[in-house]
């Protein structure tokens, strides 16, 4: 089969909520590091075959097809078309899965897979608000064929991770101390430069916005839950924010035609569903297949990206499948990076590259939650 390549990986930094990026039109922020991914590679923009683009809530201005809007805004030629996806917070994984799969399928060679989010201009769950504000019901209200397979219980992501934190043993401590972690190890590799080559500066950004360098575990202890009597504060969850990130996919042949350097090679693409009312579950069961279907152990992986959607999740996920936290998230996660719903799963590969370059490490595995219960694994092989 043919092989799929990371030619290279860009991102923008992450703007904090009513931060410095708040104020750019999605399209805008999607363009970003699409131009500099083409400026970076020196490729053809003509050459380019298509543009998988991940984005969520895809209303307003990030309605409309993105994945076309923000490769037009790039001032890139008109006759590479765009797509966008919605696997919801796995939707530009997603992307790079799509765009490897059509490489490795022979149909394409040069593939341009990333994913934005403006959450600033266009909050989470705005599609389904304004779904309801034309009279119609959410996605799990008013369907008798849900009702009859999953009863009218409450679908809820909070819910889920307090679930979660339930059945696997986690307490609040232990919540606040990855998160604690989390913050640390980001702001350490923003000071030591480890985020450099992934960052395109933006608006005069030149870091993430969102790490907060003077949490402690007594602020953390003095958050109150989200939900009375739970477990679950905002200082154990992602933060709402604005970012992009890309990636330029390609064959061997496009890798020997246009004088390209892969950095990586894609290993394996899996992804998986699990109960959509846990939600956030389904990284535990699709690592364990990816890695049945791979031939490889745990041990095999150097490091590993597992989204902080809730600290409870890749806390479970460590738990359940015996995976020491010091190959986890090695420069910090979406509680101190920030989650750009859309942008996410493009955001943890650029930065699972630059961190196997840096530490010398041969494979990576990445996985996230994703709404309606399911989860996206990829496994590279750094060059």
């Amino acid at each position: 089969m043919p092989e799929a390549y990371i030619i290279d990986a860009v991102r923008s930094p992450i703007g904090r909520k009513k931060g410095s990026l708040a104020h750019l039109h999605p399209a805008d922020l999607g363009a970003h590091p699409i131009k500099a991914l083409v400026d970076r590679t020196g490729v053809d923009p003509s050459a380019i075959d298509d543009v998988v683009w991940g984005c969520t809530e895809t209303i307003g201005a990030q309605a409309g097809d993105i994945g076309r809007t923000v490769w037009l805004v790039a001032g890139l030629p008109e006759e590479v078309p765009g797509v966008t996806i919605d696997r919801q917070c796995g939707s530009s994984q997603q992307a790079v899965h799509f765009a490897a799969q059509g490489v490795m399928s022979g149909t394409q060679d040069l593939v341009v897979a990333g994913g934005s989010q403006a959450m600033n201009r266009i909050p989470i769950m705005a599609a389904m608000i304004a779904g309801q504000a034309y009279g119609f019901d959410s996605p799990f209200i008013g369907s008798p064929g849900w009702d009859a397979r999953y009863g009218n219980q409450e679908v809820d992501q909070i819910r889920s991770a307090e679930m979660i934190a339930d059945k696997w043993g986690v307490s609040r401590a232990d919540m606040e101390t990855f998160s604690l972690a989390s913050h640390q190890r980001a702001q350490a590799a923003t000071e030591q430069g480890w985020f450099a080559r992934e960052i395109a500066p933006l608006e005069g950004l030149d870091r993430d916005e969102t790490i907060r360098p003077t949490t402690s575990l007594e602020g953390l202890a003095a958050l109150k839950p989200v939900r009375e009597g739970g477990l679950v504060t905002a200082g154990v969850a992602s933060q709402n924010c604005d970012g992009s990130a890309a990636l330029l996919i390609a064959s061997a042949r496009a890798v020997r035609e246009h004088g390209l350097t892969p950095r990586a090679r894609i290993h394996h693409l899996t992804v998986r569903g699990a109960d959509p009312v846990w939600m956030l579950t389904a990284p535990i069961p699709a690592t364990r297949h990816a890695l049945a279907k791979a031939g490889m152990t745990i041990d095999d992986i150097d490091l590993f990206e597992c989204n902080e959607a809730f600290a409870s999740i890749p806390l479970a996920w460590m738990k359940d499948l015996g995976i020491p936290h010091e190959k986890v998230n090695v420069q910090g996660g979406a509680i101190a990076l920030g989650h750009p719903l859309g942008a996410t799963g493009a955001r943890l590969m650029t930065t699972l590259l630059g961190a196997l370059e840096r530490t010398g490490g041969r494979y990576g595995l990445q996985t996230m939650c994703e709404g309606g219960g399911q989860a996206n694994v990829t496994i590279i092989e750094r060059l």
